[in-house]
């Protein structure tokens, strides 16, 4: 165990989280499903998902045997979709490759769907104790720092340096908890901005701290405009009903429920005749409602339009569903389709 990881995890031993519900028996499984969802997301959103999440699929099996409309349901609004798709389909190829099991090689973890090379090491470190270095986003800001490693983490050549860091201080010994701290130690201590340096247990040997580079390190992504793109979505709705297609399975909110894009608000009635063999009682536009993505802004403009009755429609339903308004459709929902619904209700109690 180098000087470094024995700092980290003595500091663990006082100081770390023990408590998240993923700790308490760390199954493959359990430890899997926190992993994929804390991707991009921080500790606090996650844990109500992953608790709810746990009790609709409490093993592989059960998560393997559900519809995806079901287990995407439970991940509205955590966003970036294909993990959850991406675990649903790791789930199948565990129930239908493993006898259920979850694997206990590594090259097979990696195999899985949506595990990549830290993922599939913090997987067997955190539930087996197996020997597996990690890098995930707090991990390279915390060697980074300490080594003084110039550039973006993810260029690789960049990314190859703190790879090899990570595994030159991984210990071969208390793996969990070393693996453990490093991601506590960077999400509490060695944060983005303001870090706890005084708190760090290895602040003493840290480079960027002896040399003032605490706020140039890791060096950031090259920044780019973001590019705004537009669409229109219609509303369809009743007295008592809301109308919902599902989207493809892949691209933007692939597999999610959504309300119809159109190519224009003046569309509307077009889509209406089509969809529904009648015109709309009447057409409304909504303010722009802007969700923004990783790698692009989307302004959405929503056209409510209103059928007199469901039941007399004769639609081709096939990628479609009515819902009542008073529900919430238990299939997964876009964040920006969630807060339209919430919109459209509470324009119908006034």
């Amino acid at each position: 165990m180098t000087a470094f990881s024995e700092a980290v995890t003595e500091w663990f031993a006082d100081h770390g989280r023990k408590d998240l519900p993923w700790q308490h028996d760390p199954t493959p499984y359990r430890v899997w499903v926190s992993e994929i969802m804390l991707q991009q997301t921080q500790v606090a959103t996650v844990v109500p998902y992953y608790e709810r999440f746990m009790r609709s699929f409490a093993d592989v099996g059960q998560l393997a045997d559900a519809s995806q409309d079901a287990v995407l349901h439970h991940w509205s609004g955590l966003g970036y979709y294909a993990r959850a798709r991406n675990l649903h389909k790791a789930a199948g190829v565990v129930r239908d490759s493993f006898d259920g099991e979850f694997p206990a090689d590594f090259d097979n973890v990696l195999a899985l769907p949506g595990i990549g090379r830290s993922t599939a090491g913090a997987i067997l470190s955190l539930s087996t104790g197996q020997r597996h270095a990690i890098l995930d986003g707090n991990v390279k800001r915390v060697l980074a720092r300490h080594h003084a490693v110039d550039g973006w983490p993810g260029q690789q050549a960049v990314a190859k340096q703190l790879w090899k860091l990570a595994e030159d201080n991984t210990p071969q010994a208390s793996v969990a908890d070393y693996n453990q701290a490093m991601m506590d130690l960077g999400a509490t201590i060695c944060t983005r901005s303001k870090p706890l340096c005084g708190a760090c247990p290895v602040s003493r040997s840290c480079v960027a701290l002896k040399t003032n580079r605490i706020d140039e390190l890791p060096g950031r992504k090259p920044k780019k405009i973001k590019p705004l793109r537009e669409t229109h979505m219609l509303i369809a709705c009743s007295d008592s009903e809301f109308y919902l297609e599902q989207r493809p399975p892949s691209g933007i909110w692939g597999g999610l429920w959504s309300f119809p894009e159109i190519s224009n608000g003046s569309a509307a009635e077009d889509w209406c005749r089509k969809k529904f063999s009648a015109k709309p009682l009447s057409t409304e536009h909504w303010d722009t409602l802007r969700h923004s993505f990783s790698h692009f802004d989307l302004d959405i403009r929503p056209v409510v339009v209103r059928v007199s009755s469901t039941s007399s429609t004769v639609a081709d339903l096939s990628a479609g569903q009515w819902y009542p308004l008073n529900e919430v459709p238990p299939v997964g929902l876009a964040a920006p389709v969630g807060k339209l619904m919430k919109s459209l209700k509470a324009a119908e109690k006034q």
